[in-house]
């Protein structure tokens, strides 16, 4: 994921995900065999016309001596005042997504780190399945042919419990969404949760079945076999 003379921009929004994988890669910094750069870029929703307090953040920045930039936007005005979008979630993440990777460009990085980990691997696969039909979920390295961008995750093997105990002395925000408990993923780890009281390692079974190509068998592998339908 990461090679000799990257500028790696962290997608920070300040929640535990973000904010560990900043401190991880910061960490990583010090020892890696790679070198590379590393800046932090958080995009302001404008939630309630209030600007974020991103001051733990711009202290976590300094400390590691990693460039911080804050990007105001009205992502909230429009999606929920002007749009008033009945499903708001696409639209915010299109938006935020678009401001992330036009700073990103500017400041002069060539590859984006997101803090997603082994659990929204899961969850993603089960938002496409119950919610759009499709096996599907996010790759742990992808390019983004509009912006020339390379989009990497390196939490993709840790487990969120992991991570909020890692995160517990981190600047963390809370989400200011108002959608933020009424969402299709929510409902994906509520479904979850209730699976989990039968079948307690749920995820870890999902989670390996996604990343083990041997243990897909599924009917494309059978495409050629006239016998089969």
């Amino acid at each position: 994921m990461i090679n000799d003379g990257d500028k790696i921009a962290v997608g920070v929004s300040g929640g535990k995900d973000s904010v560990t994988l900043l401190k991880l890669l910061a960490e990583y910094r010090r020892f890696s065999p790679q070198k590379f750069d590393l800046d932090a870029i958080s995009v302001d929703l404008g939630f309630g016309k209030k600007r974020t307090d991103f001051s733990g953040i711009q202290k976590m920045c300094d400390e590691y001596k990693v460039n911080f930039t804050v990007v105001d936007t009205d992502i909230y005005e429009i999606v929920f005042e002007v749009r008033k979008e009945k499903s708001p979630c696409a639209l915010c993440s299109k938006m935020r997504k678009g401001a992330l990777y036009d700073a990103a460009v500017k400041n002069g990085d060539n590859k984006i780190a997101l803090g997603h980990h082994a659990d929204d691997l899961a969850d993603t696969f089960l938002l496409s399945l119950f919610y759009e039909g499709r096996l599907s979920t996010f790759a742990p390295k992808s390019f983004l042919d509009r912006t020339g961008l390379t989009l990497i995750r390196p939490m993709i093997m840790i487990r969120e419990a992991d991570i909020k105990s890692y995160a517990a002395d981190l600047p963390v925000s809370k989400s200011r969404c108002p959608a933020d408990e009424n969402t299709k993923r929510k409902s994906v780890k509520d479904i979850m949760s209730l699976i989990s009281r039968d079948i307690p390692d749920i995820r870890e079974m999902i989670f390996t079945a996604l990343i083990h190509p041997e243990r897909y068998n599924l009917f494309d592998k059978f495409e050629k076999d006239s016998e089969l339908f």
